[in-house]
């Protein structure tokens, strides 16, 4: 059997807030720091063997907090970064409706079918992110794994896990420094836990 502990980064900094930031490089507020610090300790008795990581400082921060004193090394994967928002990123909500209303209804009325002007489609992630993970899976069987990274790639792999089609993404919650656990059985998926929020 091969576990995966999918976690979110914690809470981000201020500036992040109410805002496009898929790769915008934003670090962990006071707030998130403390999140992940519960994660840590609730998930210390694991046999971790490694770490794996976003390029995202938010995620990175995250993953060295989930590491601590334990010395599990972390390794980062450029695959497992959130969406690229391109031209959106770092606008409020409000500010991209201004600028590109039909990009946006189309973005809330269909979210993983809409591509963003400069940046990326879900499609586009969504390959990444898989590619990256069955190299993973191939290269750590039998083990115990974390990977720290954004909610989208953690709705990716639980989507994955079980079959459901893309309109239904974001059905699954992801909150800041949520839990999730997925296992392999034979090569067989299975979440046993799913946006567990360590309070």
């Amino acid at each position: 059997m091969t576990r995966f502990w999918l976690l979110r980064h914690g809470e981000p900094a201020a500036e992040a807030r109410q805002r496009c930031y898929g790769s915008l490089d934003v670090g962990l507020s006071d707030a998130g720091r403390r999140q992940m610090a519960r994660v840590a300790g609730h998930l210390r008795h694991q046999p971790i063997a490694v770490i794996y990581s976003s390029p995202r400082s938010r995620a990175i921060e995250s993953a060295r907090i989930l590491a601590g004193e334990s010395g599990r090394p972390i390794e980062i994967v450029p695959a497992f970064r959130e969406i690229d928002f391109g031209e959106f990123e770092g606008l409020t909500y409000d500010e991209i409706a201004a600028r590109h209303p039909e990009t946006y209804r189309r973005w809330m009325e269909a979210p993983t079918e809409v591509r963003f002007p400069g940046g990326e489609c879900f499609r586009d992630m969504r390959a990444r992110v898989l590619d990256a993970f069955a190299a993973i899976r191939r290269r750590r069987e039998g083990e115990t794994i974390a990977i720290v990274s954004h909610g989208g790639v953690n709705r990716i792999l639980l989507a994955w896990a079980l079959e459901m089609p893309d309109r239904c993404l974001f059905r699954l919650a992801q909150d800041h420094a949520a839990a999730n656990l997925l296992e392999l059985v034979e090569g067989a998926p299975m979440v046993r836990a799913m946006n567990l929020a360590v309070l």
